[in-house]
């Protein structure tokens, strides 16, 4: 497979840091209505409700087209790939800062979601070919650490162009950014002929493969049961107030960025114990947030804990030979869960509490840990 090892070393990172940037792009674009959802929901005379389909529009669409991309476009360069469904996202940020109405700006938001989906699967797994062999797992986890920074900058920065602009302002940016991202892409990023055909088999799927896509949707799908309805915990139960609330949950971001570097360089040497720490972490905040009234420590934990997740996933993957076909199916399951979680996240806190959703989010990543300690028992992590 085609690598930048005998590029200058200042090109390679180059190379990587520009595709982290358009990680961050994509995740802030998928997120940007959680921050502007009454705002749309006005000023495009819809109910919140159904203003609500902007985001679940582009996860689904994203679990979609991540494998069916990876399928079409397997013989085409992966550069030519990345360029064309960077200008799509700018098009699709440019018509959503445009649109007259509630259909118009749903279409928009499904052409974000193949962006989405097309551009983590291809992404996700570059590190390989960018960077050599004993740097692969710092690449990576700069490559994804565009999504913990999207949590702890992008969505704000968003929120607060729109305060002073208006929505649609937010949106123009990111269409602009999506831009200048292209031109940056085009100027750094190397050939990258796709891969030998014969080694993306759907064979690879088999066998271990399965099993890290099994604990992506338990503990993703936890995780987000209970991330979900955080704030309203956190007003409900804790009784934080506004300004707490906002100061939690950036915290909560940043020891996400943390908890990412800091497990790509433990999971780069064996990803499955360092699953279960992670699982076992975010099990125990989850589970003692209705209990202790220490929120901010236990975001913390969670934070960090959830924060490790997607990178330690992914080099799982790459340690298992799954290739671009078995990234694209962890970035299909990891959106499904999204959508699958906040949906579960929801019966129980109608059906039951507030309090309950956090217990079943400790539930399932504890079955997440339970999991990948049973199937690693008699075998050697990565085989």
């Amino acid at each position: 497979m085609t690598t930048l090892v005998s590029a200058p070393v200042r090109a390679r990172w180059l190379a990587v840091s520009s595709v982290a940037v358009g990680t961050f792009t994509i995740v802030t674009s998928e997120m940007l209505p959680v921050g502007l959802l009454t705002s749309i929901a006005d000023g495009l005379g819809v109910s919140d409700g159904t203003a609500g389909l902007m985001m679940t529009a582009p996860g689904l669409v994203a679990a979609v087209s991540a494998p069916v991309l990876a399928i079409t476009t397997r013989r085409l360069d992966r550069r030519a790939t990345l360029l064309g469904l960077m200008a799509l996202l700018a098009v699709a940020n440019l018509v959503a800062a445009l649109a007259p109405n509630h259909p118009v700006m749903l279409a928009a938001r499904v052409l974000t979601g193949v962006s989405i989906g097309g551009f983590w699967a291809f992404a996700a797994g570059l590190g390989t070919r960018l960077v050599p062999e004993p740097s692969v797992g710092r690449a990576t986890s700069i490559i994804l650490g565009g999504v913990s920074v999207a949590s702890v900058l992008g969505v704000p920065a968003a929120t607060l162009i729109s305060s002073f602009a208006g929505w649609r302002s937010a949106f123009a940016a990111m269409g602009v950014l999506a831009l200048a991202l292209l031109a940056l892409l085009a100027a750094t990023l190397p050939p990258l002929p796709a891969a030998d055909a014969s080694a993306e088999r759907p064979a690879r799927l088999s066998g271990p493969l399965k099993i890290v896509l099994v604990l992506t949707v338990l503990i993703v799908s936890g995780h987000f049961a209970a991330y979900t309805y955080v704030r309203p915990f956190l007003e409900q139960v804790s009784h934080a107030g506004p300004t707490l609330v906002s100061t939690i949950l950036l915290v909560y971001g940043a020891a996400g960025v943390l908890g990412n570097f800091a497990a790509a360089a433990w999971a780069a040497r064996d990803p499955k114990p360092v699953l279960i720490t992670l699982s076992l972490l975010i099990a125990l905040a989850t589970a003692a947030l209705p209990l202790i009234g220490l929120p901010l420590v236990l975001l913390v934990a969670w934070g960090v804990g959830y924060g490790g997740v997607g990178v330690t996933l992914q080099l799982w993957i790459m340690r298992l030979g799954g290739g671009e076909f078995g990234t694209a199916l962890y970035v299909s399951a990891f959106n499904a869960s999204i959508a699958l979680g906040a949906f579960a996240g929801g019966r129980v806190v109608d059906g039951v509490s507030i309090s309950a959703v956090m217990w079943a989010g400790a539930g399932l990543a504890v079955v997440s840990a339970a999991v990948a300690g049973i199937w690693g028992r008699s075998r050697t992590t990565g085989s």
